[in-house]
C-alpha cells in the first residue's frame, strides 16, 4: 500500500467514498491529491507542535512545491508526480498550504467576502485541481467547481462551529453575520442555541443552499460524467445540510452524519445511471 493510500484509507472521508465511482487511474490520482490536502491539514492542526513548528512544516511543502524537495520520500514523489502529470498549476496546490497556513492561530472573518477568501483556498482550489485529474474540458466546469467548494466548506462550517472554537478559538462565520443577529462570540463560547443562534444558522444555511443550487444550475453536460464524484459529494453534504436545518442546528451537543446506507444509495443512483461512463 502507498503512503498517499494508506492516509486516505486511515481517514475514511466523504472524499474517499465519492471516489470508488472513479476508474481505477483516476482515483489513484484523487488518493494521492486527497492524502496531499489531508497531510498539509494535519500538520496545521498539530496539536503537538507549536505554532512555528506547523508553520515551518508547511514551508518546507511550500518551499519542496516551488523549489524541488532536497531528499523527496516516497509521498512527495507521489505529489509532484501527479501536479506533472495532470498540468496543476503550482499556484492551486500553494493556495490549499496558504489557506491551511491561516489556520495557525484564532480565525476572525469580519465579512463573507473575507470568508470566501479563504474558503476560495481550502476548498475551490481543491475543487480547481479535483476536475483536473477527472480530465474536465469544459471552462463552465472551473465555476461548478468554485460553487461547490462554496457550498460544501460552509456546510462542514455549520456542522463543526463548536469544534473549530473548541480547537483554536476559530470562528467561521463572518462577525458581521453575528452581529446582525445580535449573536456574540461569548454567546458561541458559552453554547447558547436560542432563536438568535438558530436564525444565524439558517441565513448561513440559505447561502450554502444557493451555491449548491448554482454548482447544480452551471453543471457542464459535457463533463458532467467526469463530474459524478463531484455530485454525489454535494448530494451527500447537501442532505447533510437539510438534516442540520430540520434539527435545527444542535450542533452544540451531537455531530451530524450521513448513514453509510444513505451514502450507498446516492453512490448506487450515480452506478446504474445510464450517462455513467469515463473517457
Amino acid at each position: 500500500m502507498s503512503a498517499a493510500s494508506d492516509i486516505t484509507r486511515k481517514a475514511q472521508s466523504n472524499l474517499a467514498f465519492a471516489l470508488k465511482i472513479l476508474p481505477r487511474d483516476r482515483q489513484q490520482d484523487m488518493v494521492v491529491f486527497y492524502a496531499f490536502c489531508r497531510t498539509i491539514d494535519d500538520l496545521a492542526d498539530h496539536s503537538e507542535l507549536t505554532e512555528d513548528e506547523r508553520a515551518r512544516c508547511l514551508d518546507y511543502w511550500e518551499n519542496g512545491l516551488i523549489h524541488g524537495f532536497e531528499k523527496p520520500d516516497e509521498f512527495q514523489l507521489e505529489v509532484v508526480s501527479l501536479r506533472n502529470r495532470h498540468q496543476i498549476p503550482n499556484d492551486l496546490l500553494l493556495a490549499i498550504i496558504n489557506g491551511c497556513r491561516m489556520d495557525l492561530r484564532p480565525q476572525r472573518f469580519q465579512t463573507w467576502d473575507e470568508l470566501s477568501g479563504y474558503i476560495w483556498k481550502v476548498a475551490c482550489a481543491v475543487g480547481l485541481v479535483s476536475i483536473r485529474i477527472f480530465g474536465c474540458t469544459s471552462s463552465d466546469s472551473e465555476h461548478y467547481a468554485k460553487s461547490l467548494g462554496l457550498a460544501l466548506q460552509l456546510t462542514n462550517i455549520l456542522r463543526d462551529v463548536q469544534e473549530d472554537y473548541i480547537n483554536g478559538q476559530r470562528i467561521y462565520l463572518p462577525m458581521e453575520d453575528l452581529t446582525r443577529f445580535q449573536y456574540t462570540e461569548i454567546d458561541l463560547r458559552n453554547q447558547v442555541r436560542d432563536d438568535r443562534f438558530v436564525a444565524l444558522m439558517n441565513f448561513e444555511a440559505t447561502r450554502a443552499e444557493n451555491f449548491y443550487q448554482e454548482a447544480i444550475t452551471c453543471l457542464p453536460k459535457t463533463d458532467s460524467n467526469a463530474l459524478i464524484p463531484a455530485q454525489i459529494m454535494g448530494e451527500i453534504y447537501q442532505r447533510l445540510l437539510a438534516k442540520m436545518r430540520d434539527d435545527q442546528f444542535r450542533v452544540f451537543n451531537k455531530r451530524y452524519r450521513i448513514s453509510k446506507l444513505r451514502k450507498m444509495v446516492i453512490l448506487s443512483k450515480h452506478l446504474v445511471a445510464p450517462k455513467h461512463r469515463f473517457g
